[in-house]
């Protein structure tokens, strides 16, 4: 199980980092999203509009004591920073880890306390140079299970895409 943890959720600035990583979240297969900060009831009605459309289960529910949550989270903890080590140095001992414990990976926010970077088992970065959070969690993702990609989970949805070459083309499956 993949658990999303994504720190210092602010509405007024942050409503489109935070959709995006539930929504990257959601489509690369991560099985529940949380989020610490501000609680935002509109984001959480949207992500589950999302799935309701586009299908599964998938929400985000707000975490009001994020420090003790990631304390008392069971499995592999793994912080997303670029200050962290490389991705791809670390990647096959984090797969190891993930065969026989669940994960959650946490999202920075505007600035991270040390407690999450200590209580890490890994402390990752995609890259050593400023970039997305959201791109971050993609990458990851992906490398944690490359085929999530080609399977389709979203199951009762009421809309889906045919893929095109040019256009769109939206199919209403109600």
């Amino acid at each position: 199980m993949i658990k999303i943890l994504k720190l210092d959720h602010r509405p007024l600035r942050d409503k489109r980092i935070t959709t995006h990583c539930a929504l990257v979240s959601r489509a690369f297969n991560a099985d529940e999203f949380y989020y610490s900060g501000i609680e935002d009831n509109v984001f959480e009605k949207n992500i589950i509009s999302i799935s309701d459309q586009w299908g599964g289960k998938f929400n985000a529910k707000y975490i009001e004591l994020p420090e003790t949550f990631v304390d008392e989270f069971k499995g592999v903890i793994i912080h997303l920073t670029m200050y962290g080590e490389q991705i791809v140095e670390k990647i096959e001992f984090i797969k190891k880890d993930f065969k026989t414990k669940d994960l959650l990976i946490i999202v920075g926010g505007p600035k991270v306390d040390k407690f999450y970077y200590q209580k890490a088992n890994y402390n990752i970065s995609v890259t050593n140079q400023p970039h997305s959070e959201v791109a971050a969690l993609a990458i990851i993702l992906n490398f944690l299970n490359p085929t999530a990609l080609y399977v389709d989970k979203f199951k009762n949805n009421k809309i889906k895409l045919e893929p095109a070459e040019k256009g769109k083309k939206v199919i209403s499956l109600k």
